[in-house]
């Protein structure tokens, strides 16, 4: 979406540097789905795939995994740049009621981004590496995005690439609490061809780490996905198993690390932070626009 977002990000300074701890991983690749989300090209659309995330407990973000697919033989010179959005779930930042083009909206992600880093602007870093140089999905789905009563195309078949995995650090940590129940959304540019995000298992095993929602009463939503500009679906977005395929569903693979902060230090964190924006916030606040 065309939107420009602050990012007000405060508790990077609270607690010290360490080595990142894995807290939440949807697993390896399961070979059944690969699902375009990059920017828009010449001839193309923007398209958007997003999965969600549960951490269980409170803690600082600085980095991520996410699997995908290049085309055969392509350089990993070819990534151009590499973008992260993290979206709430509807109907928080969205217009509700929904405009009534897709099946339901009911746990997709919402209309518009909370927070975003780009390696462009130089809020994020990433490096990539190959994987395996012949990967093969079942299926996949790159145009056939549509508002019903289209929006089922059955996919648009197997693809044979690269898989590569993109390991991203957050130039500024960004804190998750334990409730928290976001989506995440990556977007690789190419300088030719398309990045297909894999699919995961569904539900979540090992590797992979279950959500531990609190209670128990949150479960593992499905990824989603949506095209943007014009005649598009956006601000919509559509299950890619349920609606899209009829298989599934799926979820995509991705991995969130960082530092967890113990339950005692959550309201320093945020009273320190709170006590320090007036003065710090003009330095580190990130303006990021798509």
């Amino acid at each position: 979406m065309q939107k420009t977002i602050t990012a007000i990000v405060f508790a990077a300074f609270v607690l010290p540097a360490g080595a990142s701890t894995l807290l939440f991983s949807t697993g390896s690749p399961d070979g059944k789905i690969g699902t375009l989300s990059m920017p828009a090209g010449p001839g193309s659309l923007e398209t958007e795939t997003a999965d969600d995330f549960v951490l269980g407990q409170n803690a600082l973000i600085n980095g991520a995994t996410f699997v995908g697919l290049l085309p055969s033989g392509a350089s990993l010179s070819s990534i151009i740049d590499v973008e992260i959005e993290l979206y709430h779930v509807f109907p928080v930042d969205s217009t509700n009621p929904p405009d009534g083009r897709v099946l339901t909206r009911v746990n997709s992600p919402s209309d518009n981004q909370f927070a975003a880093f780009d390696s462009g602007l130089g809020s994020l870093s990433f490096s990539a590496s190959l994987l395996n140089p012949t990967f093969t999905v079942a299926n996949s789905v790159v145009t056939g995005i549509h508002a019903m009563p289209n929006q089922f195309t059955g996919g648009e078949g197997a693809v044979t690439g690269e898989e590569v995995e993109f390991m991203i650090t957050f130039m500024t940590p960004f804190l998750v609490g334990a409730t928290d129940h976001d989506f995440f959304r990556p977007e690789v540019a190419l300088s030719s061809g398309n990045f297909l995000w894999l699919s995961a298992p569904k539900p979540i095993t090992s590797p992979g780490t279950p959500f531990q929602f609190p209670g128990g009463a949150t479960t593992d939503l499905q990824s989603w996905i949506r095209n943007d500009g014009a005649g598009s679906l956006a601000p919509d977005w559509e299950r890619i198993g349920t609606d899209v395929t009829h298989q599934g569903p799926f979820n995509a693979t991705f991995s969130l690390s960082g530092d967890p902060i113990p339950e005692p230090s959550t309201m320093l964190l945020f009273g320190v932070g709170l006590l320090g924006l007036g003065a710090w916030g003009r330095k580190h606040v990130i303006k990021i626009k798509r």
